[in-house]
């Protein structure tokens, strides 16, 4: 049994933070799955083919790595590509208790679904998508926040 896991959320833009738990992630896997959610109550900088291309541009070389733009509950996109794995980034003591109310939720709909939390480098724990969108809306630099990939490609 391949081991498939999904990296579900909605990297608007990606940054070093997202990058560090997807590469920390990948000797633990076969295959992951970076998975942009589409949730209409956000309204999202970039659109979802630019934040795929980001994944696809940065991952070019890492066969294991591959981006997918989905809708609806990551439980049954899960179960669509045949997922056992949910990774979650965790920064913060108030991410881990966010997280694990979803992880919760999502093993009482399949409890075959495991979620894993991978901890951020500290040196990324303030690199936040929300923050570097106020950065780049602002005109400021938002290099130290994102991979070279995606940095050259912003306005």
């Amino acid at each position: 049994m391949s081991r498939i896991c999904l990296f579900p959320g909605t990297f608007d833009p990606v940054t070093l933070g997202h990058v560090d738990i997807i590469n920390r992630a990948i000797p633990l896997f076969d295959k992951i799955v970076v998975g942009i959610g589409i949730n209409t109550a956000k309204a999202p900088m970039f659109t979802p083919e630019q934040r795929l291309k980001w994944i696809n541009d940065i991952y070019k070389d890492e066969e294991r790595v591959v981006g997918a733009i989905y809708e609806g509950l990551t439980i049954n996109y899960c179960k669509e590509i045949g997922a056992n794995f949910i990774l979650r980034g965790i920064r913060y003591v108030s991410d881990f208790e966010y997280e694990k109310t979803i992880a919760d939720a999502n093993r009482t709909l399949d409890n075959t679904i495991e979620t894993v939390f991978l901890t951020g480098e500290p040196k990324y724990t303030s690199v936040a998508s929300t923050i570097v969108r106020d950065i780049i809306k602002n005109k400021g630099n938002a290099s130290p926040f994102l991979p070279a990939s995606v940095f050259k490609t912003l306005p």
